[in-house]
C-alpha cells in the first residue's frame, strides 16, 4: 500500500516538472504570439523618411524646361515622382542619384510607367550634353533655388540636393530617402507603396 502512494506521489512529481518543462518552452512562443497578435508593436519599416505634405505644399513655382518653355509641377500629378534638386554643375552625388531613380524606375518593371522622374536645376548654368543624353526621360526643369530650399526638408547636416524625394500621384510631397541612400532599400520602399497605392 505505501508502495503504491509513493509510485502515485513520483508519477504526479513527474507530471508536473514535465509541465513545467513545456511552460518553459512554450514561454518564448507565446510570448511573441502576444506581442505580435495582442500589443501589435507599431515599428517603422520603411526606409525613406515620411513627410507631413500639410508642412511642406507644393509651391506654385514659375519652372522651366532646358529650351526655356514654362512647365508647371502639377504637370506631373496622376503619376508617382521621383525627384532630386541641384545646380546643373551635376557633382559625383547628383550624377549617383540620376543613375539610381532610372534604375529604380525601371527596377519596378510593369509598373515602372507609373512614375516620374525630375531633376529641378537651381541655376542657370548650362546642363552637360552627354547628362541630357544619358538620362533621357528624365525632366529637366530650372526652378528658383530659394523656393525650392522652402520646399523640399533636409536632414539635420545635409541640404535637399543630398537627398531624392517622392512625391504622390496627388501632388504631395510624401518621402525623402537619406544621404548617400541604399537604392535596394529605396526600391523595396518604392514598390510597397505602388502596390499599396490606388493611384497613379
Amino acid at each position: 500500500m505505501e508502495e503504491n502512494k509513493q509510485n502515485g506521489k513520483a508519477k504526479a512529481n513527474g507530471r508536473w516538472k514535465m509541465l513545467a518543462i513545456l511552460a518553459v518552452c512554450a514561454a518564448p512562443l507565446i510570448a511573441s504570439y502576444l506581442t505580435y497578435y495582442v500589443i501589435k508593436p507599431q515599428g517603422r519599416t520603411n526606409y525613406g523618411e515620411l513627410i507631413d505634405p500639410r508642412q511642406h505644399p507644393q509651391p506654385t513655382m514659375k519652372a522651366k524646361t532646358l529650351d526655356g518653355s514654362p512647365v508647371d509641377l502639377a504637370a506631373y500629378k496622376g503619376k508617382w515622382q521621383m525627384l532630386q534638386a541641384g545646380p546643373a554643375q551635376c557633382d559625383d552625388a547628383c550624377r549617383k542619384h540620376l543613375h539610381d531613380m532610372r534604375q529604380l524606375r525601371l527596377a519596378q518593371g510593369k509598373d515602372m510607367d507609373r512614375i516620374e522622374r525630375v531633376w529641378l536645376i537651381t541655376d542657370e548654368q548650362p546642363v552637360e550634353t552627354i547628362l541630357i543624353r544619358e538620362y533621357d526621360g528624365t525632366h529637366m526643369l530650372r526652378a528658383p533655388a530659394e523656393q525650392i530650399k522652402a520646399w523640399l526638408p533636409a536632414d539635420a547636416g545635409t541640404t535637399y540636393a543630398d537627398h531624392v524625394y517622392l512625391i504622390d500621384p496627388l501632388g504631395n510631397l510624401m518621402m525623402r530617402f537619406p544621404k548617400d541612400a541604399d537604392p535596394n532599400r529605396m526600391k523595396k520602399d518604392i514598390a510597397k507603396l505602388l502596390k499599396a497605392s490606388r493611384i497613379g
